[in-house]
């Protein structure tokens, strides 16, 4: 925990010229960035997967066809499929599964105190608050609401576009298919009840996924 206060700190020290009282905000976004950059080569690799999986669909609804009565041969066919191919079925969640742990750690780094972390701010709103402590000491449209009525219109407009172009790709078009871009709207609901320099890093991490699959799907 003390590594990555440090590095936070660190990192604020460099934005504070730019960003002032909002400098540690500013080094989660930032943080978040390096994070994703890390992981990209493994995005990249998930891209590649999805098409190679995507290509491989006509045999395996033959496959489906033929094995129709016949679960188990239809599971162990569709793996030898994939083998033969060198596709693996769990490539696209390395990504999300990497970025687990730095989530994890900045949610308790926040939640516990932080080393004095706590007590920088976002405009108007305190990074280790949450949207119900906006609510209570101003309302929606407090000096705190307004900050976080500006990432819910962040964290929307980046869903409805991940929504879109699910729909669009998503190989899966049966009842998984269909449920699977909703997922991206989850997001709201995790910046509403997590502090505010976690929702930060959903927020950022998001909008990043986003614009990657964007680039990578394309």
């Amino acid at each position: 925990m003390s590594v990555l206060t440090h590095v936070v700190g660190q990192l604020a020290d460099l934005l504070h010229p730019l960003f002032g009282p909002s400098a540690v905000a500013a080094a989660i976004v930032l943080f978040t960035a390096l994070v994703r950059l890390l992981v990209h080569p493994l995005s990249r690799a998930a891209a590649r997967g999805q098409r190679a999986r995507a290509q491989l669909q006509p045999q395996v609804a033959e496959l489906r066809k033929r094995y129709a009565r016949q679960p188990e041969k239809l599971r162990a066919a569709v793996l030898e499929l994939h083998a033969d191919a060198k596709v693996s079925p769990l490539s696209g969640l390395l990504p999300s599964l990497l970025q687990l742990p730095a989530f994890f750690l900045l949610y308790r780094l926040f939640s516990g105190g932080g080393d004095g972390l706590l007590t920088h701010r976002l405009f108007a709103a305190p990074l280790g608050g949450r949207w119900a402590d906006a609510l209570a000491g101003g309302g929606v449209f407090g000096p705190a609401g307004l900050v976080y009525l500006g990432l819910f219109v962040v964290v929307a407009v980046v869903a409805g576009f991940t929504y879109v172009r699910a729909r669009r790709t998503v190989v899966d078009a049966g009842a998984v298919g269909r449920v699977l871009p909703l997922m991206s709207f989850l997001t709201l609901v995790t910046v509403a009840v997590v502090p505010l320099a976690v929702a930060l890093y959903v927020v950022t991490s998001a909008a990043w996924s986003a614009v990657e699959r964007a680039l990578l799907y394309s």
